[in-house]
């Protein structure tokens, strides 16, 4: 079973501290974080939801690496190659890449026509990839991503079709313009665009990561030297969302329930 293209299958942090990183989202997440058993992954992290799924990298880029500072969302592609071409043929740019990746699958760092960077990949593994997961109690799972773009329609655009994504409903936020749900028909949608001109925030991907409670969350993260940026919010569905960022400045999301609510 192949991963539909498009759907989030990683999330990794580059970080100048990787051992401050590996305590710090440990405890916020859930995470158990360990370095790669494969030496040729020279030290790579991998933090791994309660359930057992690899869910996260983390690293310090080497000399020479692309810089690509805080969290980067990968997303599934069919043909990494032909991901190239299209994102190329439609204005956006290769960062880095293709490149393979020994026992993991083949990649390219790429950015959309509005300067985003975003990551695709396609796995080695024929088993569909598990690190995004839309149901209740996955905790340490992805469950949400969000694109603060510049020109949301130009983007949903570019990357609907590189993905076969469509606007699934939206709802309005004012001055602040739409939050506009993305995804194929008859699909839950993985995520949601919005403008970062009228929002204020940084144009980039986010992605939100599934905790018990979102206050033990928060209290941990700003306990060990984050600081909370947003919420806790309520979304539908009855969950709350807020975003933290980790002592190095690296923004991640968080969505949870709220027992003292």
């Amino acid at each position: 079973m192949t991963t539909p293209a498009g759907t989030p299958v990683w999330f990794e942090l580059n970080t100048p501290d990787v051992a401050a990183a590996q305590d710090f989202y440990a405890a916020v997440t859930g995470w158990t974080v360990a370095a790669s058993p494969m030496p040729e992954h020279g030290g790579y992290l991998i933090a791994t939801a309660p359930d057992g799924d690899a869910i996260a990298g983390m690293m310090t880029p080497p000399p020479g690496a692309p810089a690509m500072p805080g969290w980067a969302t990968y997303f599934a592609s069919d043909d990494v190659d032909a991901t190239v071409a299209a994102t190329k043929e439609r204005g956006g740019a290769l960062r880095f890449g293709p490149m393979d990746i020994p026992h993991i699958g083949r990649f390219a760092i790429l950015a959309d026509p509005q300067g985003v960077t975003f990551v695709v990949m396609k796995g080695d593994s024929p088993e569909p990839a598990t690190a995004f997961k839309q149901a209740p109690n996955q905790f340490g799972h992805g469950v949400w991503i969000e694109l603060a773009t510049p020109d949301p329609d130009a983007a949903i655009e570019f990357y609907g079709s590189l993905f076969g994504w469509g606007k699934q409903g939206a709802i309005a936020m004012g001055e602040m313009g739409e939050y506009t749900f993305i995804g194929r028909d008859g699909e839950a949608p993985p995520g949601a665009v919005m403008s970062s001109a009228t929002t204020g925030a940084p144009a980039r991907w986010n992605s939100y990561i599934l905790v018990p409670d979102i206050d033990t969350a928060i209290a941990t993260a700003t306990g060990k030297g984050g600081t909370l940026i947003q919420g806790p919010d309520p979304i539908p569905g009855g969950d709350y969302s807020a975003n933290i960022t980790d002592p190095h400045g690296s923004q991640l999301g968080l969505v949870g329930s709220r027992k003292a609510a």
